[in-house]
């Protein structure tokens, strides 16, 4: 374990874009244009806690080891994917964009943008499922990823930012909590979080299974400790249907309750307006 901590990554760019989105998220929280209403404490918890775990992934032990074991690789990219990502949604930062712009900007800028054909497409929950199972698929079954994980830049300014903005897209509409074009049903965002099972479950069967050592970059990888390469494999691909299993189901549980906490105020609603008319 000592060994493990000995060894980190710090990338000077990846920090300071780090610090200066959670900067900036900071300083709109404090300048909404109407103060009366005050930003939601929880957004805030959110958002910066996906940037903290995008932190833990790009800065330290696990980018430290990530060309050596494929397990932290894995690990990295499964966190921003399926933990970061969807903080970083529910944190609302294009509401909050939105609170912090002018009237003009809103509707000149935001309204248009959002109510634009590209982003009606790129949130279109079967167009988000799509790209984020691609992504999965693309990446670990072709010459890709040898070739990012031999090539510093292409892992830092493609394959980092692929996983992250695939994720981003597909947890957008199926936490339904920032502003959108169209909003999907939550019986359709549990339906598409069930299914993205299926690619995940693909991919970590394939890696677990597979007899032989299937990327040469951790077949050549220098092991002061830990296990052999074929491994290593398998425990990556032990982690990723571990991971997908236990934050799957979580984030389904979280979508549930909050489809029953609104039809709870539905219901609530249609008492309180039938009272209402007895009573008058």
């Amino acid at each position: 374990m000592g060994q493990f901590f000995s060894v980190w990554s710090f990338d000077l760019f990846i920090a300071v874009n780090l610090v200066v989105a959670a900067a900036l998220y900071l300083w709109a929280t404090r300048h909404l244009v109407d103060p009366s209403l005050p930003w939601p404490r929880i957004s805030t918890i959110c958002y910066l806690s996906g940037i903290v775990v995008l932190a833990i992934s790009y800065l330290g032990p696990l980018p430290g080891w990530s060309h050596t074991f494929f397990w932290a690789h894995m690990t990295a990219h499964l966190i921003v994917m399926m933990v970061a990502a969807p903080l970083i949604v529910l944190g609302s930062p294009i509401y909050l964009a939105f609170r912090v712009s002018s009237g003009r900007t809103r509707r000149r800028v935001i309204v248009p943008v959002l109510r634009s054909r590209t982003v009606a497409v790129l949130t279109d929950p079967i167009v988000t499922w799509c790209l984020f199972a691609g992504v999965l698929l693309f990446t670990h079954f072709t010459p890709f990823f040898n070739w990012a994980l031999e090539n510093h830049d292409a892992d830092l300014l493609i394959e980092q930012p692929l996983f992250l903005l695939a994720a981003l897209l597909y947890y957008w509409p199926v936490t339904a909590r920032d502003l959108l074009p169209r909003r999907p049903s939550s019986a359709h965002r549990v339906i598409s979080m069930s299914v993205m099972m299926i690619p995940e479950a693909i991919v970590g069967a394939v890696i677990y299974f597979a007899p032989v050592v299937l990327y040469s970059v951790f077949l050549r990888a220098n092991r002061p400790f830990g296990p052999d390469a074929l491994t290593d494999q398998h425990l990556a691909g032990g982690l990723m249907w571990a991971i997908v299993m236990v934050v799957e189901a979580f984030w389904m549980m979280w979508i549930a309750t909050e489809f029953f906490k609104s039809e709870e105020r539905r219901t609530h609603r249609v008492d309180a307006e039938i009272r209402a008319r007895q009573t008058s």
